[in-house]
């Protein structure tokens, strides 16, 4: 089992950027493909970014190819979301999650969630 804690968020405006940081507990941090998802008020939480056990292979929702790059220190088991170019259609709680498994590939389906960091993103 992992516990995982997110930090980073806060307040910026449109065009910045921000780096959040997921730090998990445990030893076997390299186990678990890792993602980032969001939940804007009023709606769904949707998927942002996942990356593979290794670190190797991404996958980016759409919305912010281009923009938002995952990466992960398996070293000192955190995983970041480094977000440029905001725009106010970002503005969300961004949760952190991860799942134990034997794939190199990324995946979109977690069983471990951390409590999420608030980014809002003024205009």
């Amino acid at each position: 089992q992992v516990q995982l804690v997110e930090s980073g968020g806060g307040l910026v405006q449109a065009g910045g950027s921000l780096r959040l940081s997921c730090a998990g507990s445990g030893r076997s941090f390299s186990s678990y493909a890792m993602g980032w998802f969001r939940q804007a008020p009023g709606k769904e939480r949707e998927f942002v970014a996942a990356i593979s056990r290794s670190g190797g292979t991404t996958d980016y929702a759409d919305s912010v190819k281009g923009r938002f790059t995952i990466s992960r220190d398996n070293a000192k088991n955190t995983m970041f979301l480094q977000m440029n170019s905001l725009k106010p259609e970002d503005t969300a709680v961004y949760y952190c999650a991860a799942r134990n498994t034997r794939s190199e590939f990324p995946t979109r389906d977690y069983n471990y969630w951390g409590q999420g960091t608030q980014v809002t993103v003024s205009s």
